[in-house]
């Protein structure tokens, strides 16, 4: 049988697609594998280029396939799909895989450590709950509105509805619509107990990680997002500008231009809808603030006085991310402008 050179590897649950093909690019193995024999098939493979698609259990295989001496790369399956011939099969993508992964412009993604994954699981823990809180929270204040009971936004007058929902003495709830809804109000208080102890579990790491100390230096980016990037980020050495990472986060605007004319649209919302969201919020939470008398940099107040609301949040937030490449790359803090040298 001829070397095999490069590897383009189909994963899936239970059956794996493999296209191997020689250093001339002639195909050499074309075949299923199942999952027990996937790994003692690259044991007795000289070492090679393995190519897989950056989606589930991927890097879980990445480092299993790594540990047996080959050059692991994941790609974008978004890159992939131009190389897909014809119909889509499982062979068919093991091979454009195995097409994709040798070209020289080809983009690849890290691939992440056990300790990234599991800070990453974590995150996405607390922001399953959140989701789950809120819904609870809406639910319920669906339900009082129907008994006339409405009150404001926020987890605060949320606490009011609970005193009336818990209120025996209350005669404005009947007391088979009460048991149904103190189901709710315990659930909302057992959600926000688990999400105040992975809050301090996410502060403690980010006490721990002098990188994510240094992060929360910066304007509306407090633990939560500095643990995001720590999980997210793997090297932020790997985009060459700030404004690659604010693209890479899909804060940048769509380009659609052709013929010579530039068009640009509303933001790509690519990359990390996790991060890019906190950013966002976090954002959105210092021209709030600036609302209430807290002093916004010029630009910013400047942009509030003839943008949209949501336009100035998202500007800031692609300012805010520029920043933490800056501080991910060079080091140090974040230190406010001086107003002198900005004239």
């Amino acid at each position: 049988m001829e070397t095999i050179a490069t590897v383009g590897l189909d994963l899936a649950k239970s059956v794996f697609q493999v296209h191997a093909i020689d250093a001339f690019g002639g195909a050499v193995v074309r075949r299923a594998l199942r999952r027990a024999s996937l790994l003692d098939f690259f044991r007795k493979l000289p070492p090679c280029l393995v190519g897989m698609e950056a989606c589930a259990s991927a890097h879980y295989w990445a480092r299993e396939i790594r540990s047996c001496g080959h050059e692991v790369r994941l790609i974008p399956p978004i890159y992939v799909k131009a190389y897909v011939k014809r119909s889509k099969t499982d062979a068919a993508d093991a091979e454009a895989i195995c097409e994709a992964v040798t070209r020289p412009t080809m983009r690849f993604v890290p691939i992440k450590s056990v300790e990234q994954q599991a800070a990453g699981m974590t995150l996405k823990t607390r922001e399953l709950l959140v989701r789950q809180r809120s819904q609870t929270a809406n639910a319920l204040r669906a339900h009082m509105m129907e008994f006339g009971i409405v009150t404001a936004k926020g987890m605060a007058s949320l606490e009011k509805l609970a005193e009336t929902v818990r209120d025996p003495e209350s005669r404005t709830i009947p007391n088979t619509a009460r048991r149904a809804l103190l189901e709710m109000v315990e659930q909302i208080d057992a959600l926000s107990a688990r999400i105040e102890g992975l809050d301090a579990e996410i502060r403690k790491s980010v006490q721990g990680d002098e990188a994510a100390r240094r992060l929360t230096t910066v304007p509306g980016v407090g633990p939560i997002i500095a643990a995001t990037v720590r999980a997210v980020v793997h090297d932020a050495r790997g985009f060459k500008t700030g404004r690659d990472f604010a693209a890479w986060l899909g804060l940048t605007p769509r380009a659609h231009s052709s013929g010579g004319k530039e068009r640009l649209g509303a933001i790509s919302k690519r990359g990390n809808e996790q991060l890019r969201t906190l950013l966002v919020l976090g954002a959105t939470s210092i021209i709030k603030l600036g609302k209430r008398g807290l002093k916004l940099p010029d630009w910013v107040a400047g942009l509030v006085a003839r943008k949209p609301f949501k336009v100035v949040s998202v500007a800031l937030a692609n300012k805010t991310a520029r920043i933490i490449w800056a501080l991910l790359t060079k080091g140090g803090v974040y230190r406010k402008p001086d107003p002198a040298l900005a004239t």
